[in-house]
């Protein structure tokens, strides 16, 4: 039986060198997920119910709101966005923060 790689083989050393590795960069972070984080459950002025409050989010409004929807979907909750702040319904801070160091967040502070 004949190898087909065979004749390849022999021309491999007519190909051109191949780019040179650069070295490792970290990839970069989405823009909401740099900068302190601070998640935190409150009660106070919403009757009585427990809200997880994540503040800090930077990279603009629209990153806030996608941030807000995609948490919303990924702990089956309620979530709005209030002044630049993502209020999620219930008290979900430790899953909040184990969702965003997951994505890559360095500086989650979880706060009471």
């Amino acid at each position: 039986m004949t190898n087909p790689f065979e004749k390849l083989k022999s021309m491999r050393d007519l190909l051109p060198p191949g780019p040179t590795p650069a070295a490792e960069k970290k990839p970069e972070l989405p823009a909401p997920l740099r900068g302190k984080i601070v998640i935190r459950h409150e009660r106070k002025g919403r009757a009585g119910k427990t809200v997880t409050l994540i503040q800090g989010i930077g990279g603009g409004t629209d990153a806030v709101e996608t941030l807000a929807r995609e948490l919303k979907k990924s702990l089956g909750c309620g979530a709005t966005v209030e002044e630049g702040v993502i209020v999620l319904q219930g008290e979900l801070v430790e899953r909040a923060a184990t969702l965003l160091e997951s994505r890559g967040a360095r500086q989650v502070i979880r706060g009471t």
